[in-house]
């Protein structure tokens, strides 16, 4: 059986979701083991879009910090719409559709989901953000 496939920004979305989610919208246990694998190979991690100028914003923001970060291209990954899908699952997006304003950039320090592009300026702006990536070990200073 053929399925149509939809082009979406950079990304490219097959409709098939029966690889994607089982029939009670829950990730394969696979996905989200690749995630926190992906998410603990470094004391940053940023899950990103190639184009998107937000995630380049969150790139350079820790890069002009200090931090070198792990960045997953997901738009350049053979498995990269599924994790993309399951990260706006994590994030709590409601229709876990894969252009979700917002969505990406997704960060990781320590292991453990910053958020988003919100989430991550806010932090950096009322100061909680440079704890947290010494507590994490990509800031010595």
């Amino acid at each position: 059986m053929q399925y149509k496939t939809e082009t979406r920004g950079s990304l490219s979305y097959n409709n098939n979701n029966s690889k994607v989610m089982n029939n009670m919208n829950v990730f394969p246990s696979e996905t989200l083991a690749k995630i926190e694998s992906m998410a603990a190979e470094n004391a940053v991690v940023i899950f990103s879009v190639s184009t998107c100028c937000m995630c380049h914003a969150i790139k350079r923001l820790f890069r002009g910090m200090g931090v070198s970060p792990a960045v997953h291209e997901l738009d350049l990954l053979p498995y990269g719409v599924e994790i993309h899908r399951a990260l706006l699952r994590l994030l709590g997006c409601s229709s876990g559709g894969a252009t979700s304003p917002g969505a990406l950039p997704v960060v990781f320090i320590g292991g453990k989901m910053v958020g988003a592009m919100e989430r991550v300026m806010a932090s950096h702006i009322n100061g909680s953000l440079v704890p947290l990536l010494k507590d994490a070990g990509a800031l010595w200073l």
